[in-house]
């Protein structure tokens, strides 16, 4: 990338659209984190839509619950959710209000802060590593459940915010399978990527767990 990225914040109504609309639209965009240790700044890489009441892989396709209230809007505002007893994944919300829906952040690349971003991800082999899955992303940004509920269109300072970054030309752009995802929701096309960029984590496909004897 030669240009320099766009710093205008994103509105609210760039998320107030179809999760199918918002979720490539947000590869290239720049996820700006600040804390008490700093800033750190990410380029979007890829991302996975997730449709609630109409989508059997969303958190929300059984309807509203303490978990996934955040999901119900309004846009513009973060879901972020505790997995595997190990790990939080950041998404965030869009959609008209109360129909939920949420994009999942599933990879960037660092562009600002990565001390701060290798000093949580001691296991990271090189710089392409720190975000790269949904968890490795959480963990480099410490994203955690107090920051479930964020406004990330409330302006300079907030602890999340989203800038217009560089978009890739849109022949750039993959789609397919979300990973991990099962059941009838499994062949919906609806992870998006930045072709050949090396910070886009694998595609797996689901596994059932197996439950312990």
């Amino acid at each position: 990338m030669s240009e320099s990225p766009d710093r205008t914040p994103l509105p609210r109504d760039f998320f107030d659209r179809p999760v199918l609309e918002v979720a490539p639209d947000l590869l290239g965009r720049t996820l700006v984190r600040t804390s008490d240790e700093g800033t750190i700044e990410l380029r979007l890489t890829e991302v996975e839509a997730y449709a609630g009441a109409i989508d059997p892989g969303s958190h929300a396709f059984r309807g509203r619950t303490a978990r996934n209230a955040v999901m119900f809007g309004p846009p513009g505002h973060a879901y972020v959710y505790f997995t595997y007893g190990m790990w939080h994944c950041l998404n965030l919300v869009c959609g008209p209000e109360d129909h939920a829906s949420g994009v999942l952040l599933r990879a960037g690349r660092v562009l600002r802060g990565e001390e701060q971003a290798r000093r949580r991800r001691l296991s990271a082999r090189y710089d392409r590593e720190l975000a790269k899955g949904p968890a490795r992303l959480a963990t480099a940004l410490d994203i955690a459940l107090s920051l479930n509920g964020t406004d990330v269109c409330s302006g300079p300072g907030a602890p999340l915010s989203l800038l217009t970054g560089t978009p890739p030309a849109s022949d750039q752009v993959r789609n397919g399978p979300r990973t991990g995802v099962g059941g009838e929701g499994a062949p919906h096309p609806w992870r998006f990527w930045i072709d050949d960029d090396p910070t886009v984590s694998p595609y797996r496909a689901h596994a059932p767990r197996k439950r312990s004897s």
